[in-house]
């Protein structure tokens, strides 16, 4: 059997139980659905949530979260089709990062003298874990959809599902979240989504395997 047809193969087979368009829709809701739950189970939206949602800064939460989101969801669905070229997508990634280093260079500009207070924020540590442990259920539920598909490269692909995972909680967090500057951003939320692109390049690695 050829390269071509060994792909074909793994095509069809990825297809028998549920066709991957449906599974990868399927986990996005689920994703969606349990971070929201986690958050609104376990956290209490910030008192100031009403005032919050009308400034740029939260605001710009809300789009930074949503673009990588976005932009991981539709990574990771294409890195999950056999014979799928991952330095072909890697470049749609970059939306996010260059959303908040623009939004970091805006503040720095504005506020130069209170970067440090900002970037620690109120309790970057407790932010850290928190988001962390509200994308570890979306991470599972979208590394069982990576394995309906045959991706080439399993590490890659398992990394951008944590990219992924850490968009969808990151969305839902904001809402308890009560520092706004890009730098916290920056910082604390990057931090948390790294453990989790992390944790799901190793898991994928591990558990992908065709």
């Amino acid at each position: 059997m050829d390269t071509n047809e060994l792909i074909k193969a793994l095509a069809a087979d990825s297809q028998k139980l549920m066709p991957l368009s449906r599974a990868w829709w399927s986990a996005a809701g689920l994703a969606v659905v349990l971070s929201a739950a986690i958050v609104f189970a376990t956290l209490t939206p910030r008192p100031d949530i009403a005032i919050a949602a009308e400034t740029p800064r939260f605001l710009f939460k809300i789009i930074f979260a949503v673009t990588l989101a976005a932009s991981a969801f539709g990574v990771v669905r294409a890195l999950s089709r056999p014979g799928a070229e991952w330095r072909m997508a890697m470049p749609y990634l970059a939306a996010a990062p260059a959303l908040l280093a623009t939004a970091v260079i805006v503040e720095l500009l504005l506020q130069p003298d209170a970067w440090a207070v900002g970037m620690m924020g109120a309790n970057g540590p407790a932010c850290l874990f928190a988001l962390l442990l509200v994308g570890l259920g979306p991470l599972a539920v979208i590394l069982a959809a990576l394995r309906h598909g045959a991706p080439a490269s399993p590490a890659i692909a398992g990394a951008v599902a944590g990219l992924l995972a850490g968009g969808i909680a990151a969305i839902f967090y904001a809402a308890h979240c009560p520092d706004d500057s890009p730098l916290f951003v920056a910082l604390w939320y990057t931090l948390a989504i790294a453990a989790l692109t992390i944790l799901g390049a190793t898991v994928a690695h591990r558990l992908i395997r065709w």
